[in-house]
């Protein structure tokens, strides 16, 4: 009776985490689909609570307790910290699924060799190895998008680091071959596979610089997500098993997305070592650049028609969102046409930027995604890109020398004028600089995005908000 009991218990976690994604296609049932995630998972741990196996209750309660006081304070992170939150999560998710690994296995070793099945000692040896590496890779990602100071935020590179890394990668696979072939026989190298894991997924990183981030997060989402599915097979735990599919599945379904937003292959990602600054070639004549005050900008601005915001990690940093809703707000009141281009990889995370205007409760159906604004571009009168550096830069479309070469960009380049908020002129993660910034009907505007468009609001509001 149990048995069943829990059984359907699982059955309806599995229904509400396949309703939670599908909920999830839309902003106005995306809320719904939290609560049935947060629902489903809080079902899988009654669930699992009603084992009769179960008997160290104290040990739960202190893992409880540990869960909640990590939890909590990563609940309340800003917005702009939310990507390296989420990287922390894998980090977590990993963890528990290595640990829980590793744990079998010693189990086993004590019940004898009966305990050992082909293939659950596979699964567990798949369990433990995408495990540690999404645990260490996950750490890295969050420390560089925090920009630990410790850790590099470009990509390091060394002579032979894709070969060496892959021999790396290779002699954990043959150590967990071994184990299969005989679990007791080679019981030593299975703390070597640990550690070669945990290893590999600190040099999995490193080669890796900051544009690549939404891409990376995606893809240690479906690293964590198939730990998951191995550890469902080890424990015999079917709702481990869907929820690790759905969460492997979604996650390389959107790492696709986003390799195929910047024109780039998995391997170029993980192996290209994409965000080394490039040097100016040589005899090469460096162009000038315009700048213009906010006080200009916004005298332009109430001038126009349309106008496009093409929001960047700048605008993360610098926390502008508020600033940017001021600013569709004095607009609107205009009868101006403001909307929002949104690049596919544009801040640290997939939908980093939705995130953040959602928070500052701009329109939704203002946010445009990149194919949609593009053949409405030549039409725009005025442009506003808000720290976004690479996704405008047209150097994707023509430069084959370029590493952005093929990308899909925003065609900033094309609206009547642009204005470029940026700190400096320092090149973005890419490394090369942006050719829309010399482009001659570009003006830029040097400073915090947050204090810049405070102050082409209070010019717009100084002016009067008159109709259009």
């Amino acid at each position: 009776m149990r048995y069943t009991i829990i059984q359907l218990i699982y059955a309806a976690g599995v229904a509400l985490f396949i309703f939670a994604l599908y909920w999830m296609n839309h902003p106005k049932t995306a809320r719904r689909g939290v609560i049935a995630g947060v629902v489903a998972m809080a079902l899988a741990i009654f669930g699992t609570l009603l084992n009769p196996g179960i008997v160290n209750w104290h040990w739960i309660a202190i893992a409880v307790a540990l869960g909640f006081a990590v939890g909590i304070p990563l609940s309340k992170v800003p917005l702009t910290a939310v990507p390296q939150r989420t990287a922390l999560s894998h980090a977590f998710g990993g963890l528990a699924a290595g640990l829980v690994g590793a744990a079998e296995y010693y189990l086993w070793l004590r019940e004898g060799p009966q305990a050992f099945t082909a293939f659950r000692t596979f699964a567990l040896i798949a369990e433990i190895i995408l495990g540690f590496l999404t645990f260490t890779g996950s750490l890295m990602a969050a420390g560089k998008l925090q920009e630990v100071k410790w850790i590099p935020q470009r990509p390091v590179t060394y002579k032979f680091q894709n070969q060496s890394n892959l021999i790396l990668f290779a002699i954990a696979v043959l150590c967990g071959i071994l184990v299969v072939i005989d679990p007791v026989k080679y019981t030593m190298l299975f703390p070597v596979i640990i550690g070669l894991s945990l290893l590999f997924g600190v040099l999995l990183i490193i080669p890796i610089g900051g544009a690549d981030m939404p891409t990376v997060i995606a893809l240690l989402n479906s690293y964590a997500g198939l730990s998951a599915v191995a550890m469902g097979f080890v424990l015999n735990n079917k709702l481990l098993v869907t929820a690790g599919a759905l969460d492997g599945s979604s996650g390389l379904i959107l790492a696709i997305i986003m390799c195929k937003a910047m024109n780039r292959s998995f391997a170029n990602v993980l192996f290209g070592a994409f965000g080394q600054v490039q040097k100016s070639a040589a005899g090469g004549e460096a162009k000038a650049v315009k700048s213009e005050t906010a006080e200009g900008a916004a005298q332009i601005m109430e001038q126009a028609s349309r106008v496009v915001v093409v929001p960047g990690y700048g605008m993360a940093v610098a926390q502008a969102q508020h600033r940017v809703r001021e600013f569709y707000d004095q607009l609107t009141k205009r009868g101006i046409d403001v909307r929002f281009a949104i690049h596919p990889v544009a801040g640290r995370m997939p939908g980093h930027m939705n995130v953040l205007l959602a928070e500052a409760e701009i329109p939704y159906d203002k946010l445009v995604e990149m194919d949609d604004i593009n053949p409405e571009m030549s039409q725009t009168d005025v442009v506003l890109v808000i720290g976004a550096n690479d996704v405008v830069n047209p150097a994707a479309r023509h430069d084959k020398s370029s590493p952005i070469f093929g990308m899909p960009i925003i065609d900033a380049d094309k609206a009547h004028t642009c204005f470029a908020i940026k700190r400096s002129m320092n090149p973005g993660f890419a490394g090369i600089d942006n050719e829309l910034y010399t482009a001659d009907h570009t003006y830029m505007i040097f400073g915090d995005a947050k204090a810049v468009v405070g102050e082409i609001v209070k010019s717009l509001a100084a002016n009067g908000g008159g109709g259009h």
